[in-house]
């Protein structure tokens, strides 16, 4: 069985705009190269983007690519994800971010099949993939995410999600435990001009299917390389949590 990866992308951001159409190798954008990516790893890529006009590209290229798509919500992603996940009969699904083009297949394999082997309603992140790393996103049941919206306007900004999950009682939650022996300072999420510099330059040196394993020992060999956009991730945790409030 694929795994569903709901490839969540929107063409408006107020950082860095159009972010999923800029080259990536390989006569590829960053979002073909997610599809392209998730498809070596054997996840199923499901564009899940918004009805605004703005994201009519994002259309068209996944329907260039053959790849199944939907449109929901702007702003209420958690509407979006479950109307996606209703539309397509799935029970569960992989949340794929399009701001994280070097996510680890096998660790998106592994939040899964603990998603669906201890009967959870959600794993999160590793602790490295949240402070930045960007290796892996949530497995969810459709069902706590339908539960989410209980009480909810359709406009309600979602984009913070693990914040209406940590407000559901009695959820059964856990967090992918973290097996890498790499111990590194790495943000490899896309949300600021440097952010792309570092990426640009981990693809060229490695290439676009390059694993995770790979990518940490180019780090390793290169310790000053995080400081490119390091000095960011501070900056964006705390959008994080601004947008929460």
């Amino acid at each position: 069985m694929k795994i569903p990866g709901f490839i969540t992308v929107r063409s408006s951001s107020s950082r860095l705009p159009s972010k999923c159409f800029l080259p990536f190798g390989d006569n590829s954008n960053v979002l073909e190269h997610i599809i392209k990516r998730a498809e070596h790893y054997n996840i199923e890529p499901i564009i899940c983007t918004s009805t605004d006009q703005s994201d009519d590209l994002i259309e068209k290229l996944a329907r260039n690519h053959k790849v199944k798509f939907f449109r929901g919500s702007l702003n209420n992603k958690l509407k979006r994800w479950a109307d996606c996940a209703k539309y397509f009969n799935f029970k569960a699904f992989h949340s794929v971010d399009a701001d994280d083009p070097f996510f680890d297949g096998n660790e998106i394999k592994r939040s899964f099949e603990m998603l669906l082997t201890h009967n959870l309603d959600v794993v999160s992140p590793t602790k490295e993939s949240s402070q930045g790393g960007a290796s892996v996103g949530y497995s969810l049941k459709t069902s706590i995410i339908t539960k989410c919206l209980e009480g909810l306007s359709e406009d309600t900004d979602t984009e913070m999600m693990w914040y209406y999950l940590d407000k559901i009682k009695n959820i059964r939650k856990k967090t992918l435990p973290s097996i890498s022996e790499f111990n590194l300072k790495l943000r490899l999420t896309l949300d600021y001009k440097e952010d792309y510099w570092i990426l640009e330059t981990v693809r060229r040196l490695v290439g676009n299917l390059a694993s995770r394993d790979e990518i940490n020992k180019l780090f390793q060999k290169n310790p000053d390389l995080h400081k490119i956009n390091w000095f960011r991730n501070s900056e964006w945790k705390k959008a994080q949590l601004d947008k929460k409030i």
